[in-house]
């Protein structure tokens, strides 16, 4: 059964997308990201919407929204900004490493994350170093980047991620040199693996996958390196292809997918979409092409229906995005993960009508 968009009376920014000059994309709304967050931070998972405080939290996801409050320009979120900061402070260990996992009582339940929650966790310190709604939140996470250069991963998107953070420092702040190091370090890795397996970086499409080449992007122009920004427009326009079906996107689904799959693949998650929307906008600022201005919106028209079940996957009336687009329709479950990544999506459509990075 077709899914059909819902026509409700909330704001809506002035972008047409893709022939429909009708559609306008929804702003973003935090309603659902408050009723998952409690004082000590954004809870994982819910059931429909309701959160589950049996599941605690992890870091990865307030160092998402980290990256979410930095790019709202209303600050609206600051005052949950605040308790995503504290959070991803209280976990950083002696050794410079983070926990990612905590329970409802606030007690860490792991001895260190997982690479990618610290590459997760220097990309949300970065992005509030740079462009924090409160000047308290910018100086307590920059403090924090002043050792940024311990990270150190051989996991692909562990190095994107930290890489993400470090150039938001670099492009806001300046020629930050533990950033420099930091950026200069993960993008070489990435770059080396892009170059040694062709036609993508890795033997399969796993998960996050646009962030390998925004990587690449965000390094070649805050390090002034062509050679990286040509690799990660490579990479993109590859990516795009491949998960590209007609004039919407197919992402590669939770369980990954072979380079010569080509029937969609179940359950897509909806950090595809925002990590593609990202990259497509960077690579638009990089180049000014304008077939990745319609990237963008296509990764937007992904949210709101045009996708392979026909499934509105955002909720307007809450902010709340749906955990995954199934064969038959959505996951109804509106966890973090998946909310902030349609909170993310909107906020980078929104930014082709204002041209802010």
């Amino acid at each position: 059964m077709r899914h059909l968009l819902r026509v409700v009376n909330v704001p809506r920014d002035d972008v047409t997308i893709l022939g429909h000059p009708s559609i306008g994309l929804p702003q973003p709304n935090f309603a659902h990201l408050r009723e998952l967050t409690n004082e000590r931070g954004l809870w994982e998972h819910a059931s429909y919407s309701i959160p589950r405080p049996e599941h605690g939290f992890c870091n990865e996801d307030n160092a998402r929204a980290l990256v979410i409050a930095a790019h709202d320009r209303t600050n609206g979120v600051s005052d949950l900004a605040a308790i995503h900061l504290q959070f991803v402070l209280d976990s950083r260990k002696s050794d410079g490493t983070f926990h990612n996992r905590r329970d409802s009582a606030g007690s860490w339940m792991d001895e260190t994350g997982s690479d990618d929650s610290q590459g997760r966790a220097w990309w949300g310190l970065g992005a509030i170093a740079a462009r924090s709604p409160k000047e308290w939140m910018q100086r307590a996470a920059f403090e924090e980047f002043e050792s940024c250069a311990t990270f150190e991963s051989p996991h692909m998107r562990a190095n994107a991620y930290a890489a993400l953070g470090a150039a938001e420092v670099i492009e806001e702040l300046g020629g930050f040199p533990p950033a420099v190091e930091l950026l200069d370090r993960t993008s070489t890795s990435i770059a080396k693996a892009a170059r040694t397996t062709i036609p993508w970086a890795q033997t399969r499409l796993t998960y996050d996958n646009a962030r390998i080449p925004e990587a690449l992007l965000a390094a070649g122009v805050a390090l002034g390196d062509e050679r990286r920004t040509m690799l990660g427009i490579r990479l993109l326009e590859w990516l795009t292809l491949h998960e590209s079906r007609g004039d919407r996107f197919s992402f590669t689904p939770a369980g990954g997918r072979d380079p010569g799959d080509r029937d969609p693949g179940f359950d897509q998650q909806p950090i595809e979409a925002w990590a593609m929307a990202d990259a497509c906008y960077r690579a638009l600022s990089v180049t000014g092409d304008s077939r990745w201005h319609e990237m963008v919106l296509r990764a937007g028209m992904w949210l709101l229906g045009e996708n392979d079940a026909h499934a509105v996957m955002y909720e307007e009336e809450t902010g709340a995005t749906f955990d995954g687009l199934t064969p038959t329709g959505v996951n109804l479950n509106r966890g973090a993960e998946s909310t902030l990544a349609g909170l993310g999506i909107l906020q980078t459509v929104a930014r082709l009508r204002t041209g802010v990075m």
